[in-house]
């Protein structure tokens, strides 16, 4: 589905590049469509962006980052000392004591 909206989209914008062109040679002071076209879905594409970003923050909960991270310290401090114990065995294995 996304393929086929990519595609009529991109056919949307040939059509109106088109279109321009043929209103850019015959009224060359004219404000090109494709430019006004542009700008208005940057417009929309930044807002829609803002209002995301702000749901996402507001729906966000920061329980979930406390976890996470209390998380991370916990495995890499367990890691460490895992680490600590294998290099201990190796070192003991190497010497031969």
């Amino acid at each position: 589905m996304g393929s086929r909206f990519f595609l009529a989209f991109f056919l949307v914008l040939l059509v109106l590049g088109k279109e321009v062109q043929g209103t850019q040679e015959d009224d060359p002071g004219s404000p090109a469509l494709l430019d006004t076209v542009q700008e208005s879905l940057l417009s929309y594409w930044s807002t829609a962006k803002a209002a995301a970003q702000g749901l996402y923050h507001k729906t966000y909960p920061s329980s979930v980052d406390e976890k996470l991270r209390d998380m991370y310290s916990k495995s890499s401090a367990a890691m460490s000392t895992y680490a600590g114990i294998f290099t201990d065995q190796l070192l003991t294995l190497l010497k031969g004591e």
